[in-house]
This record gives C-alpha cells, sequence and structure tokens, in this order.
C-alpha cells in the first residue's frame, strides 16, 4: 500500500526547470529520500526503496551528492559498510 501526497505550486514552476510534472514528482522524492537520509531520519535500506532502488545504488548516488556515511559513529560506519 502506498499514500500519495499532492502538492500545490504555479505552473511557471514547471515552465522554469523545463520539466513534466512526472519529473518533478519523481525528482522531489528523490531529493526528499536523500535529504531524509542526510538527516538520519529515514535509513539508506527505506530510502532506497522509496525511490525504486537498489541500495547500493541509493548509497552511491548519495555519496556523489555529498552524503557522508556512518559520520555518526564508527559502528554506524561498520554497519553501513557490511550491508554493501
Amino acid at each position: 500500500m502506498s499514500t500519495s501526497l499532492e502538492i500545490d505550486f504555479p505552473p511557471e514552476v514547471l515552465l522554469e526547470l523545463h520539466l513534466t510534472p512526472e519529473e518533478l514528482a519523481r525528482l522531489l522524492k528523490q531529493k526528499s529520500a536523500l535529504a531524509f537520509f542526510r538527516e538520519g531520519r529515514l535509513s539508506s535500506g527505506l530510502a532506497a526503496r522509496w525511490i525504486g532502488l537498489p541500495r547500493v545504488q541509493f548509497l552511491l548516488q548519495a555519496m556523489a551528492e555529498g552524503a557522508v556515511l556512518g559520520e555518526d559513529s564508527e559502528g554506524e560506519a561498520r554497519r553501513e559498510a557490511a550491508l554493501l
């Protein structure tokens, strides 16, 4: 089961970004998943599942966008690395 969310925005946003509504939805979902992961509010596994990526691919994408894995503790770093 999934839940949908409706977000209002002026049509100029799509024009300015040169995106379709579907592309904007996908981009917002990806950026949100990454932001929540970086804040420690979502695990990498759940964030990856939310945007439909394998966990390893999500972690690689997150690192490419500046996320630092295991910055909270050495134990967290070992746990993330073991799951790769």
